[in-house]
């Protein structure tokens, strides 16, 4: 994500929702993103995920940040870009910020392959490292929105939505979504037309999830959402979990500053093997491009008046050598873990990234998104996840530079009902186990969050042991939705955290 931030949420999917504890299918993932920073950091920790997701592309995609433009000299200006800002005024360019033999999209499966033999000691599902090189492609990157020829990128979109696998499919687009567009686009022309159009948009509408990272470029506003006004986009509204640039000063507690300082990323991101020494912070002596005067967050020990001197745009204030600088992607894919909270199934049910609740007037003149300032958003209904987000990453760091299973942290394991019926008045029992597979001492602690249609309050026989039981209030209606999640953290180092979300229905 880069310069101005719009949100998002995860949506209705695919899921199989029983009265016992059911395993859940992995979300489908297509990653399209472009070399700026923050997607590169968030790429890294997506790929310390990817047991989580059924990933099915690796894409390069351009945006109005970044595109490599098509070799032949050919120009594009767009007024109001970065080339146009900040008191200049470049004029037409043949590339934007691209530099020369991109491939950091490689370079970090490359790494990945080389921590894999340690990450699958610690969690068999990680997907090969040959498996993730083959689905590596590059999408419409030679212009910012540009959109009218087909790619291997918009190609391998096109089939995976084409498919026969019923699953929704997420796809990522932290930079433009010109390339998911175009593959949009390739089965308007092939289909429209002709008998079997109505069935393909419908299908396809139903599957195409865009999680977008802003309006990077026009393509969706302009054609998605026209010619495809079925298929959803993800928003978060509320409860968002701060990651993007400025996330130190954006954070609402302030004891979360911990988790973006210099000190805490030393320790558990930068000394962390491979992966680390990749990861982007401030003062790391990087650049994204050679001569992008927006790009100052690797140099280190200049004041903002000291970088102006020197030909810079200052659009984030600096901060010191080794604080955390932006993951402002992660947030797209964070509802998808699966953590327990199953926040990919609804967007209001709300997860480590946040949720979507009820747009304001003012938030709905803004377009497809609520406004997205990057720091995170009050909701009174989800608690404070950073801590949570924060030590899975450090943990899953650890595991990337070690082969000894008892030598790290892993999470709780947690089996408990995902859906329950009652009567007004019935009284529940949560039939729940917990364990540790390092044999941690646990922590459990239920609570209510009101994300269903009853609103009254709901209180467990006993919130802090995992198997009690819950009396369905008197009031409640027939259709109504109460949901109960546990919380389950080990005392493990650093500490990790599972849950378990149970949904009661009422008739």
């Amino acid at each position: 994500m880069k310069r101005f931030f719009f949100p998002l949420v995860l949506v209705t999917v695919l899921f199989a929702a029983c009265s016992r504890q059911a395993e859940p299918l992995k979300p489908r993932v297509i990653v399209t993103c472009d070399p700026e920073l923050d997607d590169h950091n968030s790429l890294i920790r997506y790929l310390l995920f990817s047991t989580d997701f059924d990933t099915e592309g690796l894409i390069y995609a351009s945006s109005q940040f970044h595109w490599k433009g098509d070799g032949k000299g050919t120009t594009q200006y767009i007024p109001g870009r970065e080339y146009a800002r900040a008191g200049r005024d470049l004029g037409p360019q043949t590339h934007w910020r691209w530099a020369e033999g991109e491939r950091f999209i490689d370079e970090d499966v490359e790494a990945y392959a080389q921590v894999y033999p340690n990450l699958v000691k610690h969690n068999p599902d990680y997907p090969s490292p040959e498996y993730l090189k083959s689905i590596i492609r590059e999408g419409n990157v030679w212009f910012e929105g540009e959109m009218e020829h087909d790619t291997p990128g918009s190609d391998l979109i096109r089939q995976v939505l084409l498919d026969d696998d019923p699953r929704p499919v997420f796809i990522q687009v932290w930079g433009g979504p010109s390339t998911a567009s175009r593959a949009l686009k390739s089965i308007q022309e092939q289909y429209e037309g002709t008998p079997e159009w109505t069935a393909i948009k419908a299908k396809v509408s139903a599957k195409a999830k865009f999680c977008l990272s802003g309006q990077q470029d026009q393509t969706y506003r302009d054609y998605v959402q026209k010619e495809w006004p079925d298929i959803e986009s993800i928003i978060l509204n509320a409860g968002v979990i701060s990651l993007g640039y400025g996330a130190k000063r954006g954070v609402l507690d302030p004891a979360d500053t911990l988790y973006f300082s210099s000190a805490w990323t030393a320790e558990k991101i930068k000394s962390q093997g491979p992966f680390g020494a990749m990861y982007r912070v401030w003062g790391d002596g990087k650049q994204m491009a050679p001569g992008d005067f927006t790009d100052y967050f690797g140099l280190k020990g200049f004041t903002t008046e000291e970088l102006v001197a020197q030909g810079y745009w200052v659009w984030s204030p600096p901060q010191p050598e080794g604080n955390f600088i932006s993951e402002g992607d992660t947030p797209m894919y964070l509802n998808l873990i699966g953590n327990g909270l199953r926040a990919w199934e609804v967007q209001e049910w709300g997860g480590w990234a946040g949720r979507r609740r009820e747009m304001t007037a003012e938030e709905r003149q803004a377009g497809f998104t609520a406004p997205f300032s990057m720091r995170a958003t009050q909701d009174a209904v989800l608690p404070d996840f950073v801590p949570a987000v924060q030590n899975s990453f450090a943990a899953r760091m650890a595991w990337s530079t070690t082969p000894d299973y008892s030598a790290v942290n892993h999470e709780p394991v947690v089996k408990g009902p995902l859906a329950l019926t009652a009567a007004p008045g019935q009284t529940l029992k949560l039939k729940v186990r917990v364990s540790d597979p390092d044999g941690d001492d646990l922590t459990c602690s239920w609570a209510q969050y009101k994300v269903g249609s009853y609103q009254g309050d709901v209180a467990v026989a006993d919130p802090s042991a995992a198997a009690t039981s819950v009396t369905v209030p008197a009031d409640a209606k027939d259709g109504d939705t109460i949901h109960l999640v546990l919380t389950v953290a080990d005392s493990g180092s650093p500490q990790l955290t599972t849950y378990l979300r149970t949904v009661i229905t009422v008739f």
